[in-house]
């Protein structure tokens, strides 16, 4: 059994979850400036998403849910997902983005994946992201984001993230394959038995085994290795 652990923003995703959240408070530029900056690893990523999350304080829930309505996969990227899991491969999703978004995405493709490790943005409830502003509203009053994050991927790493699962499935670390492009995903592709970069920022160029920069020529990677048997 093989496990592939695929970034989403930027690799899975063309949409950049932050930008979206952004252009709903009117900081698009600023979230785009922080994320590239955090992509060519010139900052931290745990600096970057909190001063991003930092950004959103006071976005209604029901924008912020507005906003991830908007993301959606790469073309084919459903049907890759699809034919791995298809095949018995275990598929997980390892992004520094928002749960809620990767869900939105997969479920109008209509595909899932085996397991996705992400943070959450907080309401100031105290529940974690958008999604039930309706039913919630009339109990509570308008709700927003607190301009916190919470999650797994702040701190922890996406290497520990694939060790993790990894051993969980009884799966050697070589026989797993990820899939990335920024320098937050350079800690799994470092311990990945192959590390493909989907069209990788310069500085996670040299950590790639194989560059792709489309969804075709990523299912071929995936059918030379023969995960597709």
């Amino acid at each position: 059994m093989t496990l592939v652990a695929f970034d989403f923003d930027g690799t899975l995703s063309d949409s950049e979850m932050t930008v979206l959240l952004g252009e709903q408070m009117g900081v698009a530029d600023e979230m785009a400036s922080i994320t590239e900056r955090a992509m060519n690893d010139e900052i931290s990523y745990a600096k970057s998403l909190r001063d991003r999350a930092a950004l959103l304080e006071g976005l209604s829930e029901s924008d912020a849910e507005d906003a991830f309505a908007e993301v959606e996969l790469r073309p084919d990227a459903g049907t890759v997902i699809r034919e791995l899991n298809d095949a018995g491969v275990t598929t997980a999703i390892l992004t520094g983005g928002f749960e809620r978004g990767v869900e939105s995405a997969l479920e109008r493709e209509g595909v899932s994946v085996d397991v996705i490790v992400s943070n959450r943005l907080p309401v100031e409830n105290g529940q974690s992201e958008a999604g039930t502003a309706s039913e919630n509203a009339s109990v509570h009053g308008p709700r927003a984001l607190t301009g916190e994050v919470e999650g797994p991927l702040i701190e922890g790493t996406k290497d520990d993230a694939l060790e993790r699962l990894a051993g969980e499935r009884e799966i050697p670390i070589s026989w797993t394959i990820a899939v990335g492009d920024g320098a937050n995903d350079l800690p799994m592709l470092e311990v990945a038995g192959l590390a493909v970069g989907f069209a990788p920022k310069p500085a996670v160029r040299p950590a790639c085994d194989v560059v792709v920069a489309s969804m075709e020529r990523l299912r071929d990677v995936f059918d030379d290795e023969g995960l597709f048997d």
